[in-house]
Formats: structure tokens, sequence, C-alpha cells
């Protein structure tokens, strides 16, 4: 049987990529596969959704074979932890204003991760 591992290296050759992967566990005990390549624009794509399409393929194929898989976070050049920063600090600058100014705000629609 493939390892996650193998299974996003081999999804990712198909696709032309050269790449290594590096697995870890994140704090919630979920496997995290962080991917290295020059081509690391290409596997993000516009805004994260090349990335997350390529989780959430790697995700149904796991779990086709295991309904009990537990869920793999894919990550390239630690893009998402990244963008988690960049999300907070727009947070704390729109909270910011709101105290400022006393008028709520709304925020663009987010991925649930």
């Amino acid at each position: 049987m493939m390892t996650p591992k193998d299974l996003l290296d081999t999804m990712l050759g198909y696709l032309g990529f050269v790449v290594q992967i590096d697995e870890t566990t994140n704090e919630g005990g979920n496997p995290t596969l962080q991917i290295y390549t020059e081509e690391s624009r290409r596997i993000i794509g516009r805004n994260g959704e090349t990335l997350e399409a390529i989780q959430f393929l790697l995700n149904r194929l796991l779990q086709a074979k295991d309904k009990d898989a537990a869920k793999v976070i894919v990550d390239c050049e630690h893009y998402r932890s990244m963008r988690e920063d960049r999300i907070v600090q727009r947070v704390r600058e729109l909270a910011d204003r709101v105290r400022i100014t006393g008028r709520s705000l709304q925020l663009e629609p987010m991925n649930s991760y």
C-alpha cells in the first residue's frame, strides 16, 4: 500500500513536477506533507487554489482506500503558515479599526481551513 507521501510524489510526478517532500505532524496530530520544488508558484496556484485541489485529491484517494484515513495537510514551501500570519496581521489591523471607529467590518470569504 502506498503511503500518503508516495502517493503525492507519484501524483506530482505525473504532472511533471520534480519535488522533495518532507513528512511531519502538525499540532492537531494530522500528517503534513511539505513540498519543496523550483516550481512552487505553479503548485501553490492563485491564492493557493492549486495547492487546495492537490490536497483535496490526495485525501479523496486515501479515503477511497481507507474510510478512517487521517486528513493529510499538503503545503508547499511553508505557504500555509505564511498565509496564516498575513491573515492574523490583517485581522488585528481590522480589529484596531473597529475599535477606533466603532463600526463593524466584514471580511472576505475564506476557506474553512
